[in-house]
């Protein structure tokens, strides 16, 4: 009958592994230690592959210095392809909010790595006189290195996500831009009416801003792929050989295809995480431009009767229990709540980045996970936006057009043609008799009707002009 379960030893004593688990028992420990968020390494499978990348590459930097032999070398990196190919995940077990500077996620990864190495070779689990977690897998490694360096490479393959999705995104609403490309509007300012513009303007505006961000993604990037691998315990590069950091983050991009720059300084490197301040910070500036876009979403949609009612968003659920026809914004209400928490995940992660000390921040656990959470969320509500939002939104033109002529703004269209007095006093006399622009200005004689139609045009309206019968 074969062995329901194994013994392993730590520097605490020992303790009981079922032969079916292939964690060990420092994993286990932290299992037990680390009953916070409930939410499991195994949810986050970007950043279990990213950990078995740094692992196959510090195999294979080993090997070729001689330090790790070819059969113990090849198992490990079978066994971290195997990780990478999304198998094994469930034997990730540890609480992603940790004590240890994250020493319980490198751990789990070392165990695990291990024993399908193991079962690669022919042995059973636990024996570590043959592979150890400790000896062999983390070989010329820490947790300061490895933990910090594998959540970087995590946060490249978000970030690369959430640039596609706001693609997505951007895509959407310039497509509505050139659909409401001729649909005049009136523009507002302190929600008070301001001058004309179109509604393509307006539009195309939004898909600029998500632009912005896709940009300043991409610079994000690049400093993401900055690491401290080689770094070991505090920077020094004790216990590595003095060609291993080099050698290292050559394997790094030969394993994930991706580019990696070593940290010019690694003590420096190994206590500093502004590099994910930085990031929270786009995070943040992110979901405050897109919850202001979701803001103005509500506000011309809103009414139907009694709001702006300049456009009309997709009608996705029942609005009320009680009040019979009512449809709600519900997707922009749902973007504004993820905006929201990206906002507070950002101070979560700057007092955990300003709370390090020494060589080293041990908050990195909480501030990796704050960070895959709100890039997860915008991503999601990226799409739910695009997809269930903006890609269904039809304008009411004559509702827009209906709110310009009635609008006391358009007297400023016609500033430089009848002078900024007569402007206010047409101005006045519009909002004290509730009579239109259009008409005062007719009967007091100020433009003929044929020029006040043709000042009055949507493109002499919404674009910069200089006529020879401006009076100013």
């Amino acid at each position: 009958m074969a062995k329901e379960y194994r013994i392993e030893h730590d520097l605490l004593g020992e303790k009981r592994i079922s032969m079916d688990s292939y964690y060990g028992i420092q994993t286990l420990r932290a299992k037990d230690n680390f009953s916070i968020s409930k939410v499991n390494l195994s949810q986050f499978p970007k950043l279990i592959r990213a950990l078995a990348q740094v692992k196959k590459a510090c195999a294979m930097a080993n090997n070729e210095l001689g330090l790790l032999d070819d059969k113990l070398c090849d198992a490990i990196c079978s066994a971290c392809d195997e990780i990478v190919a999304k198998k094994y995940h469930d034997q990730f077990i540890v609480d992603v909010i940790q004590g240890g500077a994250g020493t319980s996620t490198n751990m789990n990864a070392n165990e695990v790595i291990t024993n399908v190495a193991l079962e690669i070779m022919g042995y059973e689990k636990g024996r570590y006189d043959i592979l150890h977690p400790n000896n062999h897998v983390n070989m010329s490694q820490s947790t300061n290195d490895v933990y910090p360096t594998a959540v970087r490479l995590a946060l490249y393959e978000y970030l690369c996500k959430l640039q596609n999705k706001m693609q997505i995104l951007k895509d959407s609403f310039f497509s509505k831009a050139k659909e409401f490309n001729d649909i005049i509007k009136m523009g507002r300012t302190q929600l008070q009416d301001a001058v004309p513009m179109t509604l393509g303007q307006e539009f195309n505006s939004f898909g600029l801003m998500i632009e912005d961000d896709i940009s300043a993604i991409e610079m994000t990037k690049r400093i993401v792929a900055q690491m401290n691998l080689g770094a070991t315990a505090i920077g020094t590069g004790i216990n590595t050989d003095s060609k291993y950091a080099g050698l290292v983050k050559e394997k790094l991009e030969e394993v994930t295809n991706r580019p990696f720059v070593t940290a010019c300084d690694l003590v420096k490197a190994t206590q500093d995480t502004s590099t994910f301040v930085q990031v929270s910070g786009v995070m943040k500036s992110i979901a405050t431009k897109i919850s202001k876009i979701c803001n103005d979403l509500r506000l011309l949609s809103s009414g139907p009767r009694t709001g702006i009612n300049e456009i009309n968003l997709p009608k996705m659920q029942p609005g009320s229990s009680i009040m019979p026809g009512k449809v709600n914004p519900v997707i922009p209400e749902v973007v504004n709540q993820v905006a929201f928490q990206v906002i507070g995940h950002d101070i979560t992660i700057s007092l955990a980045s300003e709370g390090g000390q020494l060589q080293l921040n041990v908050f990195e656990p909480i501030i990796a996970y704050n960070l895959f959470q709100s890039i997860t969320m915008m991503c999601n509500a990226s799409e739910t936006l695009a997809f269930k939002c903006v890609d269904g939104i039809t304008a009411n033109e004559q509702r827009c057009k209906e709110l310009v002529l009635n609008s006391i703004g358009l007297v400023t269209a016609l500033n430089p043609y009848i002078g900024y007095q007569n402007a206010t006093l047409v101005a006045k006399e519009a909002l004290e008799t509730n009579r239109s622009v259009y008409d005062i200005v007719l009967e007091k004689k100020l433009l003929s009707k044929e020029q006040l139609d043709e000042y009055l045009k949507p493109e002499n309206m919404t674009h910069p002009t200089y006529s020879k019968d401006c009076k100013l």
